[in-house]
């Protein structure tokens, strides 16, 4: 296979992981509080009562803030596609431009447009037309999310689509196909859910500020009440479809699955690993090990050891307590008895694929048909493992995603979860019994949770995204195809120049917002 620029393309996934991360600090506050401001303001439209009406004003600032820099570090990711993954872009375009186009054209006309008449529409039409405008931006900002997590979900588990050998391209065969996607559409509820608890955890931070300050006591309890209750569903529904993440994960991206659970070894009756941590068996410190997951060095030696849950694995991943879940090693070496084909036969099938769609062109560009048609139908038999083709003569740790941060991502991001199915009950029955004001070690966490909320939506993401390395999509393109032809100098400087833009607008945030919050209610 040709030479790969691998300074290119660690620099190329760092940029975008920069943006994804950065972007993802805004998008789950805008997701989660546009629904609680449209709940507030339903209470105030069938009430009449005008402190709801004020809390929601409050809110409603501190959205605005949000949301707006949330849609510019989108439109950079967007951008980023077609600069950094311009090959990636050819390849899929037909199939991954239609969700995103989808987003343009309706979900984010209609939650700007509606945004605009939700700020400044106050006075000026009705009560129950400006509701239906606060609930229409909510349903905009969410179906947003929708069309690009199905874009997403679709690099996960690519369906619906089918792969023009004349043009070189991947082609939609099927819209539903691709917009029901059970990865798709577990992702979706995943992420918007979580997305609700964290906009939970910013309302209950902020609301305990103001009363641990003494301020505006009536208004920070109504907040924490709706809330808590916002954010107590939107855990139970994450932890549920996380729960059919996890067997969508291992029934299509097996390798994921055993990197979450540093599982080196498959067995039937695999235990869970409730609480523990990465261990090596080579002499290597943790940071370390997290820089050789980033190079892809190494990976085979990882052990963990902690709490295990007997026989979780194997009910978490296949409802059965007996499943066989494989291992990192199963996976690489193969198992026979399990009927897992190693990476090495993946790969010297996928090499046939490749081989024989040269072949093809050749032939047709020739005008032999008979020999076209030959070389066709092996391609097509040894389509699923096209893109281990590529790894030809490569390492094979290079198919093995990063186990350490894998690992430490997925856990730290079902422990938090399972605090916040305790946490927000306590805040409920806190605000119910008109205590939480002498609560000072409740209040406390409270303004901590938003903390634990950001670390758990960006560990959910680094969980989704590394995982699945080396593979842009799944099974058929990697890393190394999919970046763009540029200068890695380039990538480098719009590397740092995007990480001080995106540090300065975070920052102009938090200014913007501590001064909205210390106002208060009030204001």
């Amino acid at each position: 296979m040709e030479h790969v620029n691998w300074e290119l393309v660690d620099w190329s996934r760092a940029q975008f992981a920069l943006t994804a991360l950065y972007h993802w600090i805004f998008v789950p506050l805008t997701l989660g509080l546009s629904f609680m401001l449209a709940i507030m303001e339903t209470i105030y439209v069938k009430t009449g009562d005008e402190k709801w009406l004020k809390i929601e004003k409050f809110w409603l600032r501190l959205f605005g803030i949000n949301f707006a820099i949330g849609v510019a570090t989108g439109i950079i990711l967007e951008f980023e596609f077609g600069t950094n993954w311009s090959n990636y872009s050819w390849f899929v375009g037909d199939i991954f431009g239609a969700p995103l186009a989808i987003e343009g054209i309706m979900a984010f006309f209609m939650e700007s447009t509606f945004v605009a008449i939700m700020f400044f529409g106050w006075n000026k039409i009705s009560k129950k037309a400006h509701l239906a405008a606060t609930w229409l931006t909510a349903i905009g900002t969410n179906l947003s999310a929708l069309w690009i997590l199905t874009a997403n979900a679709w690099m996960q588990n690519p369906v619906g689509m089918k792969f023009n050998p004349d043009t070189m391209r991947n082609e939609m065969d099927n819209f539903w196909e691709v917009l029901f996607n059970p990865v798709a559409v577990n992702k979706f509820v995943h992420t918007i859910t979580s997305a609700y608890t964290f906009a939970a955890l910013f309302v209950i931070a902020v609301s305990a500020y103001l009363l641990l300050k003494g301020k505006d006591k009536m208004f920070a309890k109504y907040s924490m009440l709706i809330a808590s209750v916002f954010g107590f569903i939107g855990i139970v529904a994450t932890i549920v479809t996380g729960d059919g993440s996890a067997k969508q994960v291992a029934k299509y991206q097996p390798m994921k699955l055993a990197a979450m659970e540093g599982l080196r070894t498959g067995s039937r009756g695999a235990p869970l690993i409730a609480i523990g941590k990465p261990k090596h068996t080579g002499d290597k410190d943790l940071t370390k090990a997290v820089a050789d997951d980033f190079k892809g060095n190494n990976q085979l030696d990882v052990e963990v050891e902690g709490f295990e849950i007997p026989y979780g694995l194997s009910v978490l991943a296949f409802n059965d307590p007996n499943a066989f879940v494989p291992g990192v090693n199963d996976l690489v070496y193969g198992n026979e008895k399990e009927g897992i084909p190693s990476y090495k036969e993946r790969i010297k099938s996928g090499k046939v694929s490749i081989e024989a769609l040269a072949k093809y062109k050749k032939a047709k560009k020739a005008g032999n048909n008979e020999e076209a048609t030959k070389y066709l139908k092996t391609f097509k038999a040894h389509f699923k493992d096209f893109g281990y083709g590529y790894f030809d003569g490569h390492d094979m740790n290079e198919l093995i995603p990063p186990i350490t941060i894998s690992f430490m991502s997925f856990h730290t991001m079902v422990i938090l979860g399972t605090w916040f199915l305790i946490f927000f009950p306590l805040i409920f029955w806190a605000v119910m019994k008109d205590n939480i004001e002498k609560k000072k070690w409740l209040l406390r966490l409270g303004v901590l949770g938003i903390f634990l909320g950001l670390i758990v939506q960006e560990a959910g993401w680094i969980t989704a995204e590394a995982g699945r390395m080396p593979w842009v999509i799944q099974d058929l393109m990697p890393t190394m195809v999919a970046v763009s032809h540029i200068e890695t100098a380039g990538v480098m400087l719009t590397f740092f120049l995007f990480f001080i833009t995106f540090t300065a607008l975070l920052i102009a945030e938090l200014k913007i917002m501590s001064t909205t919050i210390k106002k208060g209610f009030n204001n």
